[in-house]
């Protein structure tokens, strides 16, 4: 009875395999094929080697032998004659040299004479050999004996006739041995032409074979492997130029089919993952006009906001300071710090403004990147806008050759002005301020560096200093916003750098900054 579960459907034979099982079921047909060849042809030449050592060790030698045979009869015929006549031993010669070559012949003929297609031949050539005893016997050994004895003209000899009987009987034995020879030889002339058109039938065979096989293996290779390879392959470039949503032909051998499942769940994945990149993209778009319409507000918020703020911190400042001219008899000490309080609390809150709009509008100038003349340049303006501070505080600046970089002039001059700032800002009280500024290239950037022997810097602090409104020192201790090394690092970043502390350098000794700017092949204009 059934157990009510449907059994999956067999899969087609061409999958049931993988590629390199069918490349080894075709490479054993064309070994079966070619070993049966091979027997094949080995039968095919056995048989013919057969039939040529039957034609040319046997037949040949048997009718040579036979021929022999027959001359060797007939001069021993002829010499006795020659001796009945004469009487004369020298005529005896042939007989006696017959009888040497009968005897050879006769162990030749038993020699070849073998197999059952021999058999005739050999029952002929019994009967001539007792044919040949029998002349011998009665006639020829009779007559020799009675010349001998009485000479030629005897009586006692046998009668010549009784003689001629015999040899005739003789030579129709030979006769009929020639016959069964030549039917033989006859036949083995046949066999042999039978095996020679068999050996090129079966070579022709073996031809065909092979090409048999070779063509179902090329056919078998070709619906497993090639076609679906071309198929996949065919699939695989229109996914490539961006039809997703096209499927993955899958056919041929199993490996390939798995092939074509594994590349048709990337392409199914890939699909998925476009649509969501797709549908991630156009809320980016719609973020990114959201956050450029923001920008733009807030923008134009810190525009107007600046302008708004500064107006009535510089009448605060103002009102306050007329305040203290006005009523300066009337202000106790105490009256008088209150208002120092509150200029210098709207001063800072002014320069605050003043350097958040500085930050916040870093790299949205619009103008194009272009190579400066030299970094000299960029030197000679920051060192010009601290001219006070540099004269105040009796600073040494030291500078190398400084390279030509890309970028803009006045962000480039802010580091620079920002970086010798805070050295001689934080120079302590051991001296005049000394500062050190070099550029060494390093592959395809610049490396700027400025160090002083100010009071230097923790190395846990190396990061927090870049963060806007982090400061390491109370600022009644030291002025400022907060916002410098920000600043710099947003204005190195803009142009392709990066700006930090080395660390390595000891805190009581040295502190130095670094920073990098993209190298630029061309040589600066005179």
């Amino acid at each position: 009875m059934s157990d009510g579960r449907v059994r999956p459907a067999k899969p087609p034979l061409v999958r049931r395999f993988t590629t390199s099982q069918w490349f080894a079921l075709a490479a054993s047909a064309l070994a079966l094929v070619t070993a049966v060849g091979a027997a094949l042809g080995v039968v095919a030449l056995t048989r013919l080697a057969t039939a040529r050592t039957t034609v040319l060790d046997r037949n040949g030698p048997a009718v040579l032998a036979q021929l022999q045979l027959n001359t060797a009869l007939v001069n021993q015929e002829s010499g006795l004659r020659g001796f009945v006549l004469t009487g004369r031993e020298e005529f005896l010669t042939p007989y006696r040299d017959g009888r040497i070559a009968e005897r050879q012949q006769y162990a030749t003929l038993e020699r070849v004479l073998t197999g059952d297609d021999m058999a005739p031949a050999r029952r002929e050539t019994a009967r001539v050999k007792a044919r040949a005893a029998a002349w011998h016997e009665r006639y020829a050994a009779r007559v020799i004996a009675a010349v001998r004895a009485h000479g030629p003209d005897t009586s006692a000899a046998p009668r010549p006739g009784a003689g001629r009987r015999l040899f005739d009987d003789l030579r129709g034995a030979l006769a009929r041995q020639a016959d069964a020879l030549a039917r033989v030889r006859l036949a083995g002339r046949a066999h042999f032409r039978d095996m020679a058109g068999f050996l090129t039938a079966t070579f022709v065979a073996i031809v065909v074979l092979i090409a048999i096989g070779i063509a179902g293996a090329l056919l078998a290779l070709r619906v497993t492997t090639t076609r679906p390879l071309r198929l996949l392959g065919r699939s695989v470039r229109r996914v490539a130029r961006g039809e997703y949503g096209h499927e993955i032909a899958r056919a041929g051998a199993r490996d390939v089919v798995e092939l074509g499942d594994d590349v048709d769940s990337m392409r199914r994945r890939i699909a998925a993952e476009l649509a969501s990149l797709r549908e991630a993209h156009d809320q980016l778009d719609e973020q990114a006009r959201e956050l450029a319409r923001s920008n733009a507000e807030l923008e134009q918020f810190a525009y107007v906001a600046s302008h708004d703020l500064q107006e009535p911190l510089r009448k605060v400042a103002s009102f306050c300071q007329l305040i203290e001219q006005r009523y300066e008899d009337q202000l106790d000490e105490r009256g008088k710090q209150y208002i120092a309080f509150a200029v210098d609390g709207a001063k800072r809150m002014q320069q605050l403004i003043n350097d958040l709009l500085a930050f916040s509008r870093v790299g949205r100038g619009g103008s194009e990147q272009r190579p400066v003349v030299s970094g000299d340049d960029v030197l000679r303006q920051a060192l010009t806008s601290l001219g006070a501070q540099l004269e105040e505080s009796a600073a040494q600046v030291e500078a190398g050759p400084l390279p030509a970089v890309r970028g803009e002039p006045a962000l480039l001059a802010a580091v620079f002005q920002n970086l010798i700032g805070n050295a001689l800002k934080f120079h302590g009280d051991g001296g005049p301020p000394h500062v050190w500024i070099s550029a060494e290239r390093h592959g395809d950037e610049w490396l700027f560096t400025f160090a002083d022997d100010g009071i230097g810097i923790e190395p846990e602090y190396a990061e927090r200093i870049f963060m806007i409104f982090q400061r390491l020192h109370p600022k009644d201790a030291y002025a400022g916003t907060g916002i410098g090394l920000a600043l710099c690092r947003k204005i190195v970043e803009y142009h392709g750098g990066r700006i930090w502390l080395d660390t390595a350098a000891p805190v009581d000794g040295r502190t130095t900054f670094r920073f990098t700017l993209p190298a630029i092949d061309e040589e600066p204009p005179a």
